[in-house]
């Protein structure tokens, strides 16, 4: 008899749940005692004491109220001197990182545990997935042609959403792998005793080591970390998805054709020029070649693995003929350019070819490594080099092939195939750089460039229709003017040697080394051609060129009234003659549009945000059929509910209908890199969770019921009400500057890109970044961004309650909008955010606003959910947030106590516990901006 299911989680009874949430507990106890047995040995006298008097004091406060407990354990706090405070902060800190590595070794076991028994595995699973499709009636060919054209694009960026330093992500690596052996290693006593002394003894390093950035991180240091977590997880994790994908088609479908590749990488970092002065021509070159050599260097070890182990002997095996051939021309080739034949592996044929592969894939990076070292400022191709991935994929395929013919299928199966799948994903470039760079550069750029070729010295003055009418009549001359002796600004320079370098190293290191061109503050269409005229001022593309252009133009559509016009500027765009053009060069007509949700969301409250996105959605996808172009769609998600984030299977299949079509692109940002990407276990687990999103958005789909008449009563409703408290109450925005650390998050330097607009008038909620906004919010408790509006939609919209539940168990737009809003809610803590609110002074009553729209946003959900509290239907996100809750209580006490003391003596002394307690926040609820 089947168990009980939890809704949640279908492959989990509860009683099963409830048993793993009891060893879950077991285990951070016995890793908070490890802390312990740290801070008694290490940290000062008293500190112990007091981190164990705040931890049973706020845990017993949260079981039953004390008003005099509470006021003994205010006055603890306060009494704390400064550099006490920092010890106390840095303990809770560290308590949190290894409970969140416990949380994600405890949910790989729990996977691990579901695989092993006769179960429908996890939702998001490949065998679950492929599951559903074959009783579904689909047959291997039908699987493997919906898999044909899949993409899956995560996109790395550098948004400074992580608090932690590079030191502190290798210290938690460390743990987690300790703790992973001692889960899944079966070790007897003596090694066990061993593991938990290693333990104690990273522990002890994480104490030791800052966690506190000292200087602001560069660009360069952020490629470089972008680089650890391929290094630490992905290049082993890529291999074994496809291992999983291939046994999942086995097991409903016996042994046949491999599925083809199904994943790319994408980065920002070292391209996104918005808003980031630093991100310079140079910056990209450097991106790139450390990216290449990166990859290729992963591929140098891989071969050399492979060659210590095929040591086949001609002797005793026959290699095909295409195989002889293949080494025979390499050979000559090597042989042309050094002026010698190479005699090692004389009589041993594979390791003759890995070896010769391995010298042309080594002379590539030894011209990477000469331009690194001499900051070139061109990049040139190795005599010896490949031109392109293709023709190392295709040197694989012949060997795979003339092992598989000799009766050597495990071996071609194994190591080479796992290569063979990394060359797939990565090419020569690691992940495919996108450039991005705020749309009113572009037009700076068409503007001094027009005016120094004597064209038209009005261009930034014209309204959009002149600009298109001007910009026409330029692109479609036979020429293009030579721009290179025209005299320009310092910041148009620094764009046109950003394109000057895609030009050239699309010629280097192949067409595939570049993504898109993402243009933010997309308001017209003369903001796509004008970048469209400056590609080909630049030379990156030339209308009836052969080869398709190695950059795809994306617009961004950010704010609310942006995702409202953006069926007339698509419409406008895909007819015109010169960008169709542009279009049809590409392998295919293929238009990718990319949807803001942070600012949207920071610009009109995340009702009208997510209704706002979802229309666009469908209205970009019909625009692009009717001018006979694929849509892809780009989503700008951070990390949290207020910046788009959310879970990532149901995020994608909870898209609007037909709109994914075999192609969806993430950005991945900050400390959610670290999150799914730090373990190769979890970046398995979130890749495959993206891919079978993908595959099951992309089936045949009936359109959703049109319920677009409540949702926009919902959202218009949400968004007035948003308004109202965060534009047209006054001294709002002061109560936020007040109330939350904003101005202190600054000091964390966690990334190297600005976290405010330049000033131009009074500072305003348009002035601050949105990865500031809501980051702020989330420390305070007030977690604003992920539920304001709610309470009003539901409230006041004149939609009914059993019209908003019948919506919710049938639209899944819907009831994701719903759980996310909740999640944030039990997030929130009124009680907390009010003790922020007193450092507000005179505009302190704003908090009574928001508390009652809080109010209301909690009993419009419970009424929609029937749930009697928050997260009643999802027990292991719920237990979860109510282990954090009394240990994140001391730290938001602290964090208020050395605020209040900052701002108003200005003595630095108290600035390093806060900046310690904004890490330590950002640790205990998972998610930053």
């Amino acid at each position: 008899m089947n168990p009980v299911i939890n809704e949640k989680h279908p492959a989990m009874s509860d009683t099963d749940q409830a048993e793993h949430d009891q060893a879950l507990r077991a285990q951070v106890r016995a890793a908070g005692a490890l802390l312990g047995d740290v801070l008694r040995a290490q940290a000062t006298d008293g500190v112990f004491d007091t981190v164990e008097t705040l931890r049973r004091g706020y845990i017993d406060l949260r079981e039953a109220e004390d008003p005099e407990r509470r006021a003994e354990l205010q006055r603890l706090v306060e009494s704390l001197p400064p550099e006490t405070m920092t010890e106390v902060t840095r303990a809770f800190a560290i308590y949190f990182n290894l409970a969140n590595l416990l949380e994600e070794l405890h949910a790989h076991r729990t996977r691990r545990a579901l695989a092993e028994r006769d179960s429908p595995q996890w939702v998001g699973s490949f065998n679950r997935s492929i599951g559903a499709l074959a009783e579904a009636g689909l047959d291997r060919e039908a699987v493997l042609e919906r898999l044909a054209p899949l993409s899956f694009v995560p996109v790395f960026t550098a948004h400074p959403t992580e608090a932690k330093p590079r030191a502190v992500l290798d210290a938690l690596r460390r743990l987690f792998e300790w703790f992973h052996e001692l889960s899944f290693g079966q070790p007897d006593d003596a090694r066990r005793a061993a593991i938990e002394e290693h333990i104690r003894q990273n522990i002890q390093v994480l104490w030791k080591t800052e966690e506190v950035r000292g200087s602001r991180p560069t660009v360069a240091d952020e490629i470089r970390n972008g680089l650890y977590y391929f290094r630490a997880s992905l290049f082993e994790a890529v291999p074994r998805i496809y291992r999983n994908l291939e046994r999942a088609l086995a097991n409903h479908y016996g042994d046949g054709p491999e599925p083809p590749p199904v994943l790319t990488f994408g980065s920002w970092i070292g391209g996104d020029r918005d808003g980031n002065p630093y991100v310079t021509a140079r910056e990209t070159r450097y991106a790139l070649r450390m990216q290449a050599r990166e990859v290729l260097s992963e591929y140098l070890r891989r071969i050399d693995t492979l060659a210590s182990r095929l040591s086949f002997s001609a002797r005793w095996c026959t290699p095909s003929d295409e195989f002889w051939q293949r080494l025979e021309a390499e050979e000559r080739l090597i042989a042309a350019h050094t002026g010698a034949r190479a005699e090692r592996f004389a009589a041993e044929p594979y390791r003759r070819k890995l070896y010769l592969m391995r010298q042309r894939i080594a002379a590539m990076v030894d011209q990477l490594q000469t331009e690194l070292r001499l900051r070139a400022e061109r990049s040139e191709r190795s005599a010896l080099a490949y031109p392109d991935a293709a023709a190392l994929l295709d040197e694989i395929r012949v060997m795979r092939e003339s092992l598989i013919g000799h009766g050597d299928r495990s071996i071609a199966d194994d190591g080479i195939k796992d290569l063979q799948r990394l060359v797939e994903t990565f090419g020569f470039h690691l992940a495919r750089l996108d450039l991005r760079e705020e749309s009113t550069r572009h037009t700076e750029c068409v503007d001094e460039l027009l005016r120094g070729l004597g064209v038209a010295d009005d261009y930034a003055e014209r309204d959009d229709d002149a600009r298109v009418a001007l910009l026409t009549a330029e692109l479609e001359r036979e020429r293009a003017p030579r721009i290179d002796r025209v005299d320009v600004s310092g910041p148009v320079s620094d764009t046109l040697a950003s394109l000057a370098v895609v030009r050239e190293f699309s010629r280097t290191l192949g067409t595939d080394v570049f993504g898109s061109y993402v243009i933010s503050m997309t308001h017209s269409v003369s903001d796509v051609l004008a970048l469209l005229w400056l590609m080909r001022v630049t030379g990156v593309y030339e209308p009836g060129q052969e080869t398709p252009p190695p950059l795809a133009i994306a617009p961004l559509f950010e704010t609310v009234a942006d995702l409202e016009h953006i069926e007339p500027v698509l419409d406008a765009l895909l007819a015109h003659p010169a960008y169709r053009d542009f279009l049809a060069a590409g392998t295919r007509m293929r238009q990718e549009v990319m949807l803001g949700y942070s600012d949207s969301c920071k610009d009109g409250g995340i009702m009208t945000s997510r209704w706002q996105l979802y229309r666009a959605q469908q209205l970009a996808v019909a625009v692009c059929e009717r001018h006979d172009a694929d849509c892809v769609l780009f989503h700008g998600r951070g990390g949290t509910v207020g910046r788009g984030g959310g879970p990532t299977h149901q995020a994608i299949v909870s898209q609007p209908p037909n709109t994914v079509r075999s192609h969806i692109k993430f950005t991945e940002q900050g400390e959610m890199i670290f999150a799914k990407y730090s373990n190769k276990e979890t970046a398995v687990h979130e890749l495959t969770l993206g891919i079978t999103g993908t595959l099951e958005a992309s089936g045949p789909q009936n359109a959703d019921a049109d319920h677009s008449e409540v949702a926009g009563q919902l959202a218009d409703a949400g968004e007035r009400r948003y308004r109202a408290l965060t534009e047209r109450t006054d001294g709002f925005f002061d109560y936020f500057q007040s109330a939350t650390p904003t101005a202190e998050i600054s000091a964390l330097n966690i990334g190297s890109r600005p976290g405010s607009r330049p000033a131009s008038g009074t500072p305003s909620k348009d002035s601050i970044r949105a990865i500031s906004w809501v980051f702020a919010w989330a420390q305070s408790r007030h977690t604003l961004p992920g539920w304001l509006g709610m309470g009003a939609a539901l409230s006041e919209s004149g939609v009914d309650v059993e019209t908003l539940r019948r919506l919710y168990r049938e639209w899944p737009y819907f009831a994701t909008i719903v759980d996310s809003v909740q999640m944030s809610l039990a997030k929130a803590d009124m009680r907390i955010a009010a003790t922020y609110a007193a450092l507000a002074g005179p505009h302190q009553p704003v908090f009574d606003a928001i508390r009652a729209e809080y109010e209301r946003a909690v009993d419009g959900v419970l009424a929609i959910t029937g749930e009697a509290e928050l997260l009643d239907d999802d027990t292991v996100l719920k237990r979860s947030l109510d282990r954090r809750r009394p240990y994140l209580d001391p730290l938001n006490h602290i964090q208020i106590v050395a605020l209040k003391r900052y701002r108003e003596a200005g003595d630095r002394v108290w600035l390093d516990p806060v900046l310690r307690s904004i890490n330590a926040i950002a640790a205990g609820m998972r998610n930053t901006g």
